[in-house]
Formats: C-alpha cells, structure tokens, sequence
C-alpha cells in the first residue's frame, strides 16, 4: 500500500443515467472505520480526476436516506469528516446519496464500506441482467416485436455495452503504489485486453503520485 493509506480499495466504475459513477469500496474491506471512508472518498476523488477526467468530482457518502440524521455511527461519523474536508475544499462533498439517486448520476464517487458497495454492484448486474431478458422475451413474442426489435437495435447494443463487463476490463484496487486490476474470474480475451489497458491507463495517470502528496489531509489526528 501506498505509506499512509490504512485500506486499499476496490473501485469499479459503474453505468449512471448520466454517465458513470467510482464505486468504492465494493468487496475489499467488509467492515470499515470512518478514516477508511475518509480516505476511500480520497482516493475515489483522485481516480475520477486522473483516470476519468472529471475536473470537479461530486462525492456522495451512500446511506439510506439523504438526511444527516440517516444511517448508523459510522455514516454519520464519517458525514462530519467528509464536510470537514468539504469546507477546507478538498472534497466536492454532495451529503448522504440514496443509491437510486446515484444510479441517476448524482454524483460522480460513491463512497461506502466493502460490504455495502458489494452489495450495490451485485444488484445493479443482476437488474441489468434481468433487464436484458425481459426486453428479449419481449421482442420474441410475435412479427411486430421482432420488426419493433430491429428499429431498436442500435440502441439496445449500446445499452448492453454498456453493462458488459468485458468492455470495462476489470477492477482498479486503489491505495497500492502499483496499478493492480482485478479481473473477472469469467473474463473472456477482450476483458483481459481492456484490463491490461486500464492498468496502463492507471500507471499513466499519475494517481499515485497525487495520493502520495496529499496523504496527511486522509488522516486522523492522532491522539
């Protein structure tokens, strides 16, 4: 790990409405202190900027409503660190975001222990996958449908692109000094292109550099 950094964390870019969101973290820390999401909000904010070219990256802390009052300790411990980081300009920090406004595009880093995050992307594969089949079951049932289906075509590619994960490459473990990209275990010749690409997109950001420089603004004081 990067000296400083308490948890690397995974952080795949998912498909929003608007665009694409980091997701972090989605499975590498299942319990987490509010430093943890202190610095995942970190490291999401440089991410976005090096690898996604987004200038001004909107954090959003996931939680069950927007509300400050919503959530457990560690959401809400971890809200008043984020608007501390806010108010100095560090973080572009949005507040408390609802999962289904962040798959709208309300932000563009969505910050959350490993556990959360997990189970964010899983349910976002398995809507995109039943999605999938219920517009093909329905472009079957007769003649109309199936010419319905072709005017739709192009259309309907571009969206299944966009939730293939053989296009995207892989997963980026942030935090680590090295470019490590984490690969489906089902990854096909195409996903292994892709995330061999990503790791030079990564390496050719200059992400680690940035964390490294401004490690001491990820940390807590200590006692």
């Amino acid at each position: 790990r990067i000296h400083g950094i308490r948890r690397a964390a995974m952080a795949p870019v998912i498909p929003t409405t608007t665009g694409s969101a980091v997701l972090i973290d989605c499975g590498a820390n299942a319990e987490c202190t509010p430093e943890y999401l202190l610095q995942f909000a970190y490291l999401g904010n440089f991410y976005a900027q090096r690898v996604l070219n987004v200038a001004r990256p909107r954090v959003g802390l996931l939680n069950i409503g927007a509300e400050d009052s919503k959530g457990t300790d560690l959401q809400k411990q971890t809200l008043a660190l984020l608007r501390e980081a806010d108010s100095r300009g560090d973080l572009h920090f949005i507040g408390n975001i609802e999962a289904k406004d962040a798959i709208k595009g309300g932000c563009d880093v969505i910050v959350t222990d490993g556990f959360s995050g997990n189970v964010m992307l899983k349910t976002i594969e398995g809507v995109g996958s039943f999605a999938g089949s219920a517009l093909k079951t329905m472009f079957k049932k007769n003649l109309l449908t199936k010419l319905a289906a072709l005017l739709v075509m192009p259309g309907l590619n571009e969206f299944k692109a966009r939730l293939d994960p053989n296009k995207v490459g892989g997963t980026a473990f942030i935090g680590i000094s090295r470019p490590v990209i984490k690969a489906h275990g089902g990854s096909n010749a195409e996903a292994i292109e892709n995330a061999v690409g990503q790791a030079i997109q990564v390496a050719q950001s200059g992400i680690t550099e940035a964390i490294a420089e401004h490690i001491d603004k990820m940390q807590l004081p200590t006692a």
